[in-house]
C-alpha cells in the first residue's frame, strides 16, 4: 500500500549508550583503586570461563594462543573476585583487599554508602521479621570529659526509671547509638563500665575526622542531651572459670570493653591474675591512667603493660605500669610472661587484632582460648 507523500519517515532510534564501568565509586575516582584481576599466563588454560562470565567487559580472549587477557582493568567492580572463585586452576588473582577496606573505611565514603541505603530504604527494606529482641533506651548526658583533642568520655544515665535502667548488661556489651534529630545509621559503642546500682554507664569516644557521629560528639553534644540506644548487645563476654589466669590486649578505644572486663573480674576477685597490654597511636590518646595507678596499687596480682608510636615531650606513665614505644603486638611478641595458660580477652581496630593474633600464635597461645571484639579502622 502507497504511503501519503507527506508522511514523515519514522526516527531511526538511537543506540543505547555503552555502560560506563569507569564511573566513581562512592564519590572515589575508580582509576585511583588499585583493584583487578592479574592473570598467570602460564597457569591458565584458556578455558574462557572469566571472559564468558564477567559482565564488565574486564577481560577478552586472545584465540591465537587460547589465553584469557585482562583488557578493561578499571571495569573490574570494586572487590567482586567472581572469576577468581570460578578459575579451575587458580590462575586469576587479586590486590590485597586492604586496600579497598581503607577506601571504605573513609568517612565521606561510608557517608555515600549510608545515604545510599537510607534513600532506598522502602525497596530494601527487610520485611515481616520478627522484632528485635534488645530494647530502646533513652540516655541523658550527665558528664563530658576531655582528654586531649581526641578522645571523649560520655557519662549517661537512664531519663526513665526503671524503664530506661542500664543496671544490667554484661561487662563487654555495646549499644548502637544514633545522632539526635537526624535519620542517620545508628553506630555501635561498647559501654565502657561494669554494671553500676546507679544504672549510669560510660561510652569512649575516639574522634574520627569527617565522621558524622564523631562530628555530633565533639563539636554539638552538651551536657543534658538525650541520646536514643538500642541494648545491651554483645557475645563479647568473660567466659573463663573463677581461678583461670587472664590475658587483655586492647588499642585505642578498644580498652572500653576490655575496663568493663577488669572492672567486673576486680570486683568479684581482687587476687585475680590479670595482665593488661594497651596501646595507642599517640601518648596524648591515653585516658583514665588513674584508674590503672589504683588498678596496680590495689592488686598485686595485676600487670600493665602500656605502649605508644608517638610519645610527646612530658609523657608520663601511670604509676605501676610498663611503658614501651611501639605497638602493642610488638610488645606482646617481648612479653616475659607465660601467656599460654591465659585466657586472652581482645578489642581493636581490625589491623591491631590480626597482628596480635598472629603473635599470640606465634608465643604458643591456643586460638580456642582467644576471644575477640574487632572493628574497622
Amino acid at each position: 500500500m502507497e504511503q501519503p507523500a507527506n508522511k514523515p519517515a519514522s526516527p531511526t532510534a538511537a543506540p543505547p549508550s555503552p555502560p560506563n564501568f569507569t564511573k566513581p565509586w562512592y564519590g572515589v575516582p575508580r582509576e585511583s583503586i588499585s583493584w583487578n584481576p592479574s592473570i598467570n599466563a602460564s597457569a591458565c588454560i584458556g578455558c574462557g570461563t572469566c571472559v564468558t562470565t564477567c559482565g564488565r567487559q574486564v577481560f577478552r580472549f586472545d584465540f591465537a594462543h587460547k589465553q584469557s587477557v585482562v583488557i578493561n582493568p578499571t571495569h573490574c567492580m570494586v572487590g567482586c573476585t567472581t572469576c577468581g572463585n570460578l578459575c579451575p586452576t587458580h590462575a586469576i588473582s587479586f590486590p590485597d583487599p586492604s586496600a579497598v577496606q581503607a577506601v571504605l573505611a573513609r568517612p565521606e565514603v561510608h557517608h555515600l554508602v549510608e545515604d545510599k541505603l537510607l534513600a532506598k530504604a522502602d525497596e530494601l527494606s527487610l520485611r515481616d521479621v520478627l522484632p528485635h529482641a534488645d530494647r530502646m533506651v533513652h540516655l541523658v548526658i550527665d558528664k563530658i570529659v576531655p582528654y586531649g583533642d581526641r578522645i571523649r568520655v560520655f557519662t549517661c544515665r537512664g531519663v526513665k526509671l526503671p524503664e530506661d535502667c542500664m543496671c544490667q548488661f554484661a561487662a563487654g556489651d555495646y549499644l548502637e547509638i544514633w545522632v539526635p534529630g537526624t535519620k542517620w545509621l545508628s553506630r555501635a559503642y561498647s559501654i565502657g563500665n561494669a554494671p553500676r546500682a546507679d544504672g549510669s554507664l560510660e561510652i569512649q569516644l575516639h574522634r574520627m575526622a569527617g565522621g558524622r557521629f564523631s562530628t555530633w560528639a565533639f563539636e554539638q553534644a552538651m551536657v543534658g542531651d538525650v541520646i536514643t540506644a538500642r541494648g545491651p548487645i554483645g557475645h563479647f563476654r568473660l567466659r573463663s572459670a573463677l581461678e583461670t589466669p587472664l590475658l587483655f590486649v586492647a588499642r585505642g578505644t578498644g580498652f572500653a570493653p576490655i575496663k568493663a572486663m577488669i572492672e567486673q573480674v576486680l570486683t568479684i576477685d581482687p587476687k585475680r591474675d590479670i595482665i593488661l597490654y594497651w596501646g595507642v597511636t599517640d601518648t596524648s590518646d591515653f585516658y583514665q591512667l588513674d584508674l590503672i595507678e589504683r588498678w596496680t596499687a590495689g592488686n598485686p596480682n595485676f600487670r600493665c603493660t602500656l605502649t605508644a608510636r608517638t610519645v610527646q615531650p612530658g609523657f608520663v606513665p601511670a604509676q605501676g605500669a610498663t611503658f614501651a614505644e611501639g605497638t602493642v603486638y610488638a610488645a606482646l611478641a617481648k612479653s616475659t610472661n607465660r601467656l599460654t595458660d591465659r585466657d586472652v580477652y581482645m578489642a581493636g581496630p581490625t589491623k591491631t587484632v590480626q597482628e596480635s593474633l598472629r603473635t599470640l600464635a606465634v608465643l604458643g597461645v591456643p586460638r580456642e582460648r582467644i576471644l575477640v571484639d574487632s572493628y574497622g579502622g
